[in-house]
């Protein structure tokens, strides 16, 4: 690395350079103005440093001496200093680079002007103290204002050269602040409560240089900005730019070099509801040091005051496409709504950033649940949490068997849908309350009984608290017989329904046929037992049908779906079953067993048979099918029934029950 670079470093960006440069052992003369800058900048073996203010020349000469590049990380607002190296490379015929910081959020209320002398000429007439933190080198503009030494408060760095120039103006005792930025906002927040300002006066140094957080503590303060805009025309490079530009230059491989590979972070925030006040401190601090902050329209409104740098994506694979085509940002942000454990786009991006190799972190955000529940002066910690925002949920088994639901919504009719289901499932007086533009300005929580807002309209940021006093949780199994609609269609009795569906073995997401379904009762059972899955009952009668509808409706089972026909042809196009009941099969048993394998091998079946043909036809198929488990057993049931003063025993037909599992592992 023969080359040598001379860099011009007024600003922290410069300060980091100069480290960066010396960690790769680029040979690098480092000039700043002042001594004190002198001290602020690491010397190594490869970087060098000179202080002292050098005009055109003054540059010329020093370029003069070996350097091949000119880097100009030099305050946005040093327009001479800036011009004199621009015209010192032109003349000794140097590359020249222009490191530039990003400008910083003008979020709020600001009041923009072109140069100070336009700032002194704004705040004349005005009354209440100032904060000046423009420098030392225009803080004598300052002299022109009636009642100074009293009403602006100067804050400046903590040199002795500086604080005698500026006491020599009159700024002396309380009304001079001498301190070494860039300040945390809380900071500039105190410092603006302790000495009253109504005004402050700054310029844009970028969020490296600490203006995000001015403009934020003066908001927080009540405090009038009044920004002194950068000078137009100065363009140039971002620091990741720069780097990226001297890792080719000097190269430095930073794909197969690991020790110069920029760590890359992704950190997924939960932003909350929305409104910036319910970010957490982590969350704000996240987002203060990242380099880009990704994410939807709305969340981004929220966090863009803290970051000026975002881009508007939800959708995963396009956050991580654009991050694996933007290497120029190290520190990433992703602004997610709500938390990142609660029906988030995080669960995804989680396996998505893994999968790269960047680093990763969550940031936990104020959930929906815990603002609506702490709004209603109740718990959250016995709540059954759903969503419906761009998925399905059974919220009426859910409403059925606890007291307290909470589900997101979808859409500005959520809410009517919702109250329809609950007032067919007979729920029409369980309590609903609907929170809408949580954390907004416009936020309104509405309550009242499904009957009652069924027909209400609301909006399309809404969630809803649904509570039950009559919540029931037994187990659904054995349902009595009588509490069926019955008509004149077959039925399979409590106890054989009981033990048929307890050798299915459902769980809350299965897929399960009902074939032959008759009345529906063995449908109800299951859609009941399997409440996040589906149930599909296959009849072949119209009159059965329509009585598993009212079976349906009065059982409150919309996760039920009703396939009027004839099996195996009405089952060859839903979905795999993960389980199968055969209740009746009219004469194609051994067709809709071929025809269940083929759709899953591993499916389980319970047939349920009292003729002896239909026994034939079962053992038919569990000897010519590839089951790796087989069970039969024969049920007799008998129940009493008074006959005088004494009770007598009464025998139904038995009933054979064929388990059979495709599965490997037997569990019946």
């Amino acid at each position: 690395m023969s080359e040598k670079i001379l860099v011009f470093a007024g600003t922290t960006e410069g300060r980091l350079l100069a480290e960066y440069l010396g960690s790769h052992g680029i040979s690098a003369h480092i000039c700043v103005a002042t001594e004190y800058g002198e001290q602020l900048v690491k010397k190594s073996d490869s970087i060098t440093v000179s202080a002292g203010r050098l005009d055109c020349e003054g540059m010329q000469n020093l370029i003069r001496e070996g350097f091949s590049l000119v880097i100009d990380a030099t305050h946005p607002y040093a327009v001479i200093v800036s011009s004199n190296i621009k015209d010192a490379c032109t003349k000794t015929g140097v590359e020249y680079m222009r490191l530039l910081r990003q400008e910083g959020s003008r979020q709020g209320d600001v009041v923009e002007v072109s140069s100070v002398e336009e700032a002194v000429k704004y705040l004349r007439g005005t009354e209440g103290n100032i904060l000046v933190a423009t420098g030392s080198k225009e803080i004598a503009k300052f002299t022109e204002l009636d009642n100074y030494k009293e009403r602006v408060f100067a804050r400046v760095l903590s040199t002795a050269s500086v604080a005698k120039a500026c006491s020599d103006l009159g700024f002396e005792g309380k009304n001079l602040i001498c301190m070494q930025g860039p300040f945390c906002e809380e900071l500039n927040y105190g410092m603006l409560k302790q000495i009253s300002a109504k005004y402050m006066v700054t310029k844009d140094s970028g969020k490296v240089g600490g203006f995000e957080d001015k403009i934020r503590a003066a908001k927080r303060a009540g405090v009038q900005v009044v920004l002194v805009g950068r000078p137009q025309g100065d363009k140039g490079r971002s620091y990741d730019e720069v780097i990226s530009e001297l890792n080719l230059r000097f190269g430095i491989n930073t794909s197969s070099n690991e020790s110069y590979k920029p760590k890359r972070k992704v950190t997924l925030v939960g932003i909350g509801m929305g409104n910036s006040d319910q970010l957490t401190l982590e969350a704000v601090n996240a987002c203060e040091n990242a380099d880009i902050i990704i994410g939807a329209e709305r969340m981004l409104s929220s966090v863009k005051t803290y970051c000026s740098n975002t881009f508007n994506a939800y959708i995963s694979d396009e956050i991580i496409d654009f991050i694996k085509s933007h290497e120029e940002y190290s520190n990433i942000v992703v602004a997610l709504s709500g938390d990142v454990g609660f029906y988030s786009a995080a669960k995804k991006l989680i396996e998505a950033v893994k999968k790269e190799g960047y680093e990763l972190k969550l940031v936990c955000g104020i959930s929906s649940v815990v603002y609506l529940c702490s709004r209603l002066n109740t718990s959250w910690e016995d709540v059954n949490l759903l969503s419906v925002h761009g998925r399905d949920a059974n919220i009426i088994a859910s409403v059925k068997s606890h007291k307290k639901t909470f589900t997101l919504l979808s859409g500005s009719d959520s809410v009517r849908r919702i109250c329809a289901s609950l007032i067919e499932a007979g729920l029409e007086s369980v309590m609903l309350y609907v929170g809408e533009n949580l954390s907004y300005d416009n936020e309104k929580i509405t309550s009242g009984c499904a009957a009652d807002l069924n027909d209400r309209d609301f909006g399309k940021l809404c969630v809803v608290l649904i509570v039950n006093d009559q919540a029931d949780s037994t187990n659904p199994l054995g349902i009595p017989d009588d509490d069926f609609i019955r008509g004149t269609a077959p039925m399979t009795k409590s106890e054989v329904r009981t033990l048929s569906v307890t050798k299915l073995k459902l769980k809350p997401d299965s897929v399960v046929y009902d074939i032959g379904a008759g009345t529906g009762s063995v449908s109800v059972e299951m859609a009941l037992v399997s409440h996040d899955g589906t149930v599909y009952a296959i009849e072949k009668e119209e009159e059965a049908a329509d009585l598993i509808r009212h079976n349906k409706a009065k059982f409150g089972t919309p996760n039920l779906e009703i396939i009027h026909g004839t099996a195996p042809e009405a089952i060859k196009d839903l979905p795999a079953p993960t389980h199968a009941f055969i209740g009746g099969s009219s004469g194609n048993l051994s067709e809709i067993v071929q025809t269940l394998l083929s759709k899953n091998k591993d499916v389980k079946i319970v047939i349920t048979a009292v003729t002896l043909e239909t026994v034939s036809e079962a053992l038919s198929c569990m000897t010519n099918f590839d089951f790796k488990c087989r069970e039969v057993i024969q049920l007799s049931v008998s129940k009493s029934r008074e006959i005088g003063n004494y009770n007598l025993m009464t025998a139904q037909n038995p009933v054979y029950i064929f388990t059979l599992s495709g599965a490997s592992r037997c569990s019946f």
